[in-house]
């Protein structure tokens, strides 16, 4: 019975696409994040449910019915204390709302909520404290008063900026050709004239010659380059695809290096406190990418929470100049918002059933995660036994390149298959950033 209170109240608080009053949230290149505030619903405890899209510029294909797909909704619980998120059921709709297709997820797992993430957005959107009644009437009010001011300040600017145009092109005037100059003997060839754009007045004006463009007007002038491994949007041209990028050409603490000239001392051990939990696969575009719940590290009485473990091929640590097959990262983030990375290298060797887990599950799209309801990872699986390290301070090796960033890389290397190093290759030949100079930082190394 209580199963099926369960199923019917999801069903009850389903709206109809047409009738939802979408409210965004979060926008990025290509989509729109948006909620249906009057689909919240408060269940037990600090739980809501609330009913949200992802809205897409562009019309997908959905490889299951082969049918176009404008947005994907999803009924999801945010557990506003734990900090959790459960998916209930996805849905697919046509640009016109017409339902494709339904899919209910079975078993559904509760997911940590991660910092900064846009499910982090979510939950704080859902499980803010509500206004008064008679606040939030007030608000709507003076939100329409601005929305039609807003409006009528629109339609006049339109209008004046039309007008203008009619003006300009009613009195513009081309000027006439320049009659041809009579030949004169040279000396040496002269350099190819500057072209002079034409303008109203037939007076002649100096040309000057552009500026080299500023940090600013180098992002503005690579817009809609999206980061890359290839191509424009290559890790040396990074630091100009966007302002907040800067600092991956300009920072003196960027990751990675060739580990070398460490000093050998008695570095304090990392607590290990990695345990199994359900987790959740996605491939970004970028990278195979995994997220865990449950699991930490401690250093010198600092604990860091494991956010989220990724794969480079191949390595892009190097350690005395040697590079290894492939690299796997466990990022881990403190309440002080401090980012603290244990890097394991990876060679070819046997088969290693911690890698085959992750492998097994990895999405057939990029961009959509798969979370197993039954299979539990155990990340301490995947640590050498032999928990000596290198520290330094670098930076994440992706963009926006943030540094400050504590770097533990492992110094004994993890065994995998050939096979499963072929695997990924499959999916990324090459998506390591090169080595980064060292700018004369301090590197530690375990005795």
């Amino acid at each position: 019975m209580r199963k099926q209170w369960a199923a019917a109240c999801i069903v009850a608080i389903v709206p109809i696409a047409a009738q939802a009053a979408w409210v965004a949230i979060s926008s990025d290149a290509g989509k729109r994040v948006e909620i249906d505030p009057a689909s919240v619903r408060k269940e037990e405890g600090a739980k809501q449910v609330v009913l949200g899209r992802i809205l897409f510029d562009k019309e997908l294909t959905d490889p299951r019915t082969s049918g176009p797909y404008k947005s994907i909704e999803a009924l999801t619980r945010y557990d506003c204390a734990q900090r959790t998120y459960t998916t209930l059921k996805r849905t697919w709709r046509s640009a016109e709302g017409e339902l494709l297709r339904e899919e209910e997820v079975r078993s559904a797992a509760e997911m940590p909520v991660r910092s900064g993430s846009l499910d982090d957005k979510m939950l704080r959107e859902v499980c803010r404290p509500k206004a008064p009644v008679d606040q939030q009437s007030a608000a709507s009010k003076v939100a329409e008063k601005a929305n039609e001011a807003a409006a009528e300040l629109r339609k006049a600017n339109e209008a004046m900026i039309q007008k203008e145009v009619q003006k300009s092109l009613k009195t513009a005037v081309l000027p006439a050709p320049a009659p041809a100059a009579a030949p004169a003997p040279v000396k040496e060839a002269a350099p190819p004239p500057t072209p002079v754009a034409a303008h109203a007045s037939p007076k002649p004006r100096p040309v000057r010659r552009p500026a080299p463009p500023s940090g600013h007007e180098a992002a503005q002038q690579h817009a809609g380059i999206h980061w890359n491994y290839e191509g424009e949007g290559r890790p040396d041209n990074w630091g100009k695809l966007k302002a907040e990028y800067a600092a991956c050409a300009s920072g003196r603490r960027q990751s990675p290096i060739d580990i070398r000239d460490g000093i050998r001392v008695d570095q304090p051990a990392i607590e290990f406190g990695y345990r199994p939990s359900q987790f959740r696969v996605v491939d970004n575009g970028h990278t195979v990418q995994a997220y865990v719940g449950g699991s930490s590290i401690s250093l010198l009485g600092k604990r860091y929470e494991l956010i989220q473990f990724h794969f480079h091929r191949p390595s892009e640590e190097r350690v005395n100049g040697r590079g290894f097959d492939m690299v796997v990262h466990f990022v881990h983030k403190s309440e002080e918002g401090r980012l603290a990375v244990v890097a394991v290298l990876m060679e070819a060797g046997v088969e290693n059933s911690f890698i085959q887990t992750v492998w097994n599950h990895i999405p057939l799209e990029k961009n959509q995660d798969v979370a197993p309801p039954s299979t539990l990872i155990d990340p301490g699986a995947f640590l050498p036994a032999d928990r000596g390290y290198y520290s330094y301070m670098g930076s994440l090796t992706t963009p926006p390149c943030t540094e400050e960033v504590l770097w533990l890389v492992m110094r004994q290397p993890v065994q995998v298959s050939a096979e499963q190093i072929a695997t990924f290759a499959r999916l990324y030949r090459n998506n390591a950033r090169p080595v980064q100079p060292t700018f004369g930082r301090l590197i530690k190394e375990s005795r």
